[in-house]
């Protein structure tokens, strides 16, 4: 066919050139150009009418640098309650403002300019309004206790002094807060607790035991702080500011943590800290109520007999009345629990609520109580399904024992919180799982009559389908914290109508800086495994279904936590998401919480086989996805999750292609006690447990394993020990193993350069491990 073509065209030129009448060329190059003329008329006519049609901007990636800009935090407004219908607000500018509710009016307390003069770390308004305590040259000790610089400003007259114990002049506190009324305050000096009845007062010292290496007096020591109250005061006003509750921390008897500091100076710096391991002498622990009206008098609250000889913690203390106060008291198994009310002017404590367990208790939220009812959450049998916690009423006196119980809400959901009750209107508010076990929305419950059940945040507002919230002091208000799906906004809505409401904080820098960014997608589906369906989440590139893509399976910080939820993320993850197009899987098996008590329970005595063993099938199921690609799999995990990341590893089914464990606990003889004995009981009886969950024994399988290892070495929380033990049994076996080890770094690598750095070591692992070469760094 090209031949012919060629010979065409050839015959028709000789044609032209024989002694025929030549072509009018001017004319047809004349009439060509009108032509286009009109061509290019009629064009412009068309572009100029024709309506706009917005090109959509190229979206850009996600980077490091991104996250490390002001504008793409999430900013969460510091708020408190003044009376039923006021708040005080911190507002994302610096201003200190007062604002009624009721009448919209609002006043500012304390300009940005002002606020920002006093050069202070955090501030807290007293309140009577009257006066700001200041804290200044705060710094974390042992990775444990803090200390900080108080200063009181008074707003009105503008002056300035430093809070210290008589005789001393800026000295560094352990902890300083306002009481409920006026400007009354405590703080505590070398684990001694001292009163000011007003802030321009004389102070009085409560307690004379504390020792900076055995005993503290109203703070928490480690384990208190990390495994039980979460919580680093150790304190409680009552309702009148008459009366003081503490907690008498003595760890004479707990072994001493060392953790080295190496950087600065000749010789490493040794921080010592008490931090009992499993099956090693826990903190002695006792409740003190002082009286600080009139004379100064302390009492003891007595601990239940049956508690008399052994070992236990306190996990809850909360006032009742002004003179009654409720106290949780734990076993060291953590199988037996006991709620008693104290009358804190004899120390006598009745028993209110008693809960045995095979297995260990979970820690419930805390009660609520009122005149006539104790609201208790409870586990209660759901048909088949096993134990779900919900709301139990109990109406007798606080001072008796129960005899009258009404179980205000079940099904196959759990209650996580109960958050108020109106003694008005008879209607109790909580948070729970029922809508989805991902998303938590606030309910109300009548105690009366048909036990109605209302939602009172379901389509709210779009895109937030993952609350908290804090009722005003009558339950006039309650302040919405939004924390997902869309950007977390903050709002306060009046009770009786929620539709009514104001917005206080919708995060539009945020929102704003999102705009033109290639987010990530997200995907929920689920498995079905031992007569469970459990719960995926995909985070995903955008427009996914175009390709394959390599997953990094992420794996939760603790055990019997909940990691798939409507939750709003926008961490490093999202970078790998964004800029990588790394898929990111996360996975609520057997041992997560929020799905009722026999999931979560499952793992008792099981730690690393029960929930290591459900990722088998999580992985090969994703595997057949078509958007990902089966031969690029990867792990990533901290702290728990890097022990399940070193057992998943040495599997033999060969999951992954690479695994990260960060400051991974690797044997939980090395770890708290709290913890250790609550999934796997004491050592001493539970040696075969405690085998099984060590990746120590496991040297052989994860000898020829690709992965990186990662510890600070200051990591209070899992000790540098861990990797240290783990790293000595791989060098022992030949084992080419890569590790990246951070000097005087906790356990939340706070100081930015290394959080920098860490994400960056990350993130190059990846690119290597899963074969990304084709994408580029980004601006990371």
């Amino acid at each position: 066919m090209i031949v012919s073509a060629q010979q065409n065209i050839g015959t028709e030129l000789d044609m032209g050139s024989s002694g025929t009448t030549p072509r009018n060329w001017r004319g047809i190059g004349l009439a060509m150009l009108v032509i286009s003329v009109v061509m290019s008329l009629v064009l412009l006519a068309i572009f100029l009418l024709s309506p706009d049609i917005p090109r959509q901007p190229e979206k850009l990636y996600l980077s490091l640098s991104d996250l490390e800009n002001p504008e793409y935090q999430v900013y969460v407004p510091k708020l408190y309650w003044t009376s039923d219908s006021e708040i005080i607000q911190e507002t994302r500018d610096g201003n200190l403002i007062r604002q009624n509710l009721e009448t919209q009016k609002t006043t500012i307390l304390l300009s940005n300019t002002s606020y920002m003069s006093l050069q202070m770390t955090s501030a807290k308004l007293s309140p009577d309004l009257q006066n700001l305590l200041l804290i200044s040259k705060s710094q974390k000790i042992a990775g444990v206790s803090f200390m900080a610089t108080y200063n009181v400003y008074n707003v009105r007259s503008r002056e300035i002094w430093n809070l210290s114990p008589p005789g001393k002049n800026a000295t560094s506190l352990e902890f300083a807060d306002w009481g409920p009324h006026g400007s009354q305050l405590v703080f505590i000096y070398k684990n001694d607790i001292y009163y000011q009845e007003v802030a321009s007062g004389p102070a009085l010292r409560l307690t004379s035991s504390g020792d900076p290496e055995r005993v503290l007096n109203g703070i928490s020591d480690w384990t208190y702080q990390e495994e039980i109250l979460h919580n680093y005061a150790a304190h409680w006003w009552s309702p009148d500011g008459a009366r003081l509750a503490y907690l008498m921390i003595n760890n004479t008897v707990v072994p001493r943590m060392e953790l080295p500091h190496f950087v600065g100076a000749d010789y490493p710096i040794c921080a010592r800290y008490a931090y009992p391991k499993a099956g090693q002498s826990i903190p002695q622990v006792k409740v003190f109520v002082v009286n600080l009206h009139g004379p100064s008098h302390t009492v003891e609250m007595f601990r239940p007999l049956t508690f008399e000889y052994r070992e236990y913690y306190i996990t809850l203390v909360m006032w009742v009345t002004n003179t009654q106060l409720a106290v949780q008291w734990l076993n060291r198994p953590q199988n037996l629990s006991l709620l008693t009310i104290c009358d804190t002017t004899t120390g006598a404590c009745m028993e209110k609520y008693r809960t045995s367990s095979d297995v260990w208790i979970s820690s419930q939220a805390a009660p609520v109580f009122s005149e006539d009812f104790t609201f208790l959450l409870v586990p209660v049998k759901q048909g088949g399904q096993g134990d779900y916690v919900h709301i139990a009423m109990f109406s007798t006196q606080l001072g008796g024992k129960e005899n009258s119980l009404q179980m205000l809400t079940s099904g196959e959901w759990d209650v996580t919180g109960i958050v108020a009750y109106n003694t008005n209107n008879k209607t109790v508010y909580f948070l729970s799982t029922e809508d989805k076990p991902r998303t938590r929305h606030l309910y109300s419950v009548e105690t009366l009559g048909s036990l109605n059940r209302t939602c009172l945040t379901c389509d709210l507002i779009p895109d937030c389908n993952f609350v908290d919230v804090e009722f005003s002091p009558g339950g006039s208000f309650f302040i919405l914290f939004c924390k997902g799906p869309g950007v977390p906004h903050v709002s306060v809505h009046r009770t009786h109508d929620p539709k009514d409401f104001q917005m206080l904080e919708d995060n539009q820098p945020l929102k704003t800086s999102m705009f033109d960014k290639d987010l990530p997608e997200t995907l929920y589906k689920s498995i079905h495994i031992d007569n469970y369906d459990l719960p995926i989440r995909l985070t995903l590139p955008s427009g996914y279904q175009d390709s394959e893509y390599p997953l990094v399976l992420w794996l939760p910080e603790a055990p019997g936590v909940q990691q798939v939820t409507e939750e709003f993320t926008f961490g490093w993850e999202s970078v790998l998401v964004s800029s990588f197009h790394i898929i990111v899987a996360q996975f609520d098996g057997r041992g997560s919480k929020n799905q009722g008590l026999n999931l979560l329970h499952e793992i008792d005595r099981k730690l690393g086989s029960t929930d290591a063993k459900d990722y088998i099938p999580v992985v090969q199921q994703l595997k057949q996805l078509p958007f990902v690609d089966p031969n690029r799999i990867g792990v990533y995990g901290k702290a728990y999750g890097g022990f399940l990341t070193l057992k998943l590893l040495s599997l033999p089914e060969e999951l992954f292609a690479c695994g990260i464990a960060v400051a991974p606990i690797t044997s939980f003889h090395l770890h708290s006690a709290v913890l250790s004995e609550r999934y796997l009981g004491m050592p001493s009886q539970e040696g075969s447990a405690y085998m099984v969950a060590s990746v120590l024994n496991n040297i052989q399988k994860l000898r020829d394993q690709r992965f990186l290892l990662v510890h600070g070495t200051a990591d209070a929380n899992v000790h540098f020990q861990h990797t240290a033990e783990l790293l000595t049994r791989l060098i022992q076996a030949e084992s080419n193993v890569t590790s990246r080890v951070y000097p005087d770094e906790d356990h939340f690598f706070l100081s930015k350069g290394s959080q920098h750095h860490l994400s960056l070591s990350v993130v190059t692992y990846l690119q290597s491990c899963l074969d990304i070469g084709g994408i580029r760094q980004r601006d990371l």
